[in-house]
């Protein structure tokens, strides 16, 4: 499988001729390549969709609405087709990967009625002035995408750049390339203009920054790590771009004794693990009452350890395989360092090696108890299927541990107790916290974090304001 860039278009090699490897991380096989693009593709990218937008910015938001409408129907007719490369792509269980099929169409559909109901403000000036609100799409904007939900997160932010009437230059991770090139596929049969959207492929260091510090680029939307985070604000910032940044998380799972426990233990094992822990919405610090805590410790060892781990394409496996090497190789890491650091391993705590995919990436469902709260493993993003847990005595000890790391995007608070799960919510340092569930999203909400996890919001109208210039425009009466 050769994977080209998605220019004016065209699919299209890189200037360069380069290509890279893909890799399946099931069997750390190589499957196909990937155009491996520098700067030059992405100024023809840009080229393409700077042609584009003068049209693009100006058609009717009807119109808008039923291409993008189309682009969602289109993703949801090829949803089993999409599972599946997705699943050989990134090593996520297939089942897994048709659920977040159905998001990447409603994501699409979601902005496409935006686009509809998308209005100014105006404030009356008693009877001095009326002021109205001009939202004007901003131009060319980059969108910067990661590996753990390609299809997903790719298209939470191209939809509502697209509704608002910008043009796109898009670079999906190289890890995982396949259901970003079958988009523009979509989008090509859906009637998207030529240079609408254009994907260029390649590495962060080459295209990525030719996106970010290119100079008619004026607002870069980017899902990823803290560390490349920081590096695109220091290069956007000087350049007076829109910068949107959903970065890392350490995520608290907080469970106090009055708990509902078998939702609770239920969905905690869910958020720790799902997609091999790869999300950056998962709890991977989970804080228990006292009390409460040697049952829920036992509770939890004995649901992950009936967790199958193995070939993605198996309907009963739950944990896939680990994105890539370095990334495996990083996770088995901080493993090491948590012994290092005095942790018990109540289970897990090494690679697999499943039969029939002994080279694929494969790490057990680890749990590490016995560490500091402000040890290493429990302060930095493991991204991985790792998790600490820790008891607590008071709301005050718990909020405080909870609190003391880097990152601030989301935390659960398992409670009956309705006063204090509003109190919790309103003092954790965090973007997004659940009450007694866990990603229960609703589109039309902010989304994003605090602290280094993250600046501005995506999702529901925060999106299309940031993919639009506001004017304020004043007349006298």
């Amino acid at each position: 499988m050769n994977i080209l860039n998605y220019i004016n278009g065209e699919m299209k090699a890189a200037n360069n001729g380069s290509v890279l490897d893909n890799y399946n991380p099931a069997t750390g096989n190589v499957y196909g390549n990937i155009a491996n693009s520098d700067a030059s593709d992405v100024a023809d990218a840009y080229e393409a969709a700077a042609l584009a937008f003068p049209s693009w910015s100006i058609t009717p938001a009807e119109e808008r609405f039923k291409i993008l409408n189309a682009i969602a129907e289109g993703i949801d007719s090829l949803r089993d087709t999409l599972a599946l490369a997705e699943s050989n792509d990134q090593g996520k269980p297939l089942w897994l990967a048709k659920n977040e099929m159905i998001r990447a169409g409603q994501n699409f559909r979601f902005f496409a009625t935006a686009a509809m109901q998308f209005a100014s403000e105006s404030h009356a000036m008693e009877n001095k002035a009326i002021n109205y609100t001009l939202r004007t799409p901003i131009g060319v904007v980059g969108c910067i995408s990661p590996w753990n939900l390609p299809l997903y997160l790719f298209t939470w932010k191209i939809a509502p750049a697209l509704a608002a009437g910008n043009c796109v230059v898009a670079k999906p991770s190289e890890f995982t390339p396949v259901t970003a090139a079958m988009l523009g596929e979509i989008c090509s049969s859906a009637g998207l203009p030529n240079g609408v959207l254009n994907i260029v492929n390649g590495l962060g260091g080459s295209v990525g920054q030719a996106i970010v510090e290119h100079p008619k680029i004026k607002a870069i939307s980017f899902t990823g790590g803290t560390v490349t985070g920081k590096h695109i604000s220091s290069v956007a910032g000087p350049m007076f771009k829109k910068v949107s940044l959903e970065l890392g998380g350490k995520n608290p799972n907080i469970i106090f004794a009055d708990a509902d426990m078998d939702k609770a233990i239920k969905t905690t094992v869910n958020s720790s693990f799902m997609n091999q822990g790869e999300i950056c919405l998962c709890g991977s610090r989970v804080f228990v009452e006292r009390s409460a805590y040697e049952s829920v410790k036992s509770a939890l060892v004995a649901e992950v350890l009936k967790m199958k781990v193995g070939d993605p394409l198996h309907a009963e496996t739950r944990v896939g395989a680990i994105v890539s090497k370095p990334h495996y190789e990083k996770v088995l890491g901080y493993i090491e360092l948590a012994k290092e650091e005095g942790a018990t391993v109540l289970c897990g705590g090494g690679a697999l090696h499943p039969e029939g995919f002994e080279g694929g990436y494969y790490i057990a469902p680890t749990i590490l108890e016995g560490l500091p709260f402000d040890a290493r493993c429990n302060m930095e993003e493991i991204f991985g299927p790792v998790i600490t847990i820790t008891p607590f005595d008071s709301v005050e000890e718990v909020l405080a541990m909870a609190n003391a790391t880097e990152y601030g995007l989301a935390a659960t608070v398992w409670t009956q107790h309705l006063t204090r799960a509003h109190q919790l919510a309103a003092q954790l340092q965090m973007g997004i916290v659940w009450i007694n569930c866990w990603l229960l999203r609703d589109l039309r909400t902010p989304f994003g974090g605090v602290k280094s996890s993250g600046v501005g919001r995506e999702g529901g109208l925060e999106a299309m304001r940031f993919f639009t210039e506001v004017k304020n425009v004043c007349v006298a009466l």
